[in-house]
């Protein structure tokens, strides 16, 4: 996989739309936990919707670049 993108002439890193993609599973993920109530037993929810999204944005890039 090529370090950069390029997209209309423009060069964008490859991690950027890794991050784009994890940023909106992590939206979809954060919404189920919230409608099935998961954060109301957890003891600081922000901190896990960031461990979410680091978790989700690591899979990605590993799948990426084994």
């Amino acid at each position: 996989m090529p370090r950069e993108l390029a997209l209309f002439g423009i060069l964008i890193p490859t991690l950027l739309p890794l991050f784009i993609a994890s940023m909106a599973l992590q939206l979809a993920a954060d919404r189920l936990l919230g409608r099935l109530g998961v954060y109301r037993l957890l003891w600081h929810p922000a901190l896990v919707r960031l461990c979410l999204f680091v978790a989700i944005f690591g899979a990605l890039v590993l799948a990426l670049y084994p």
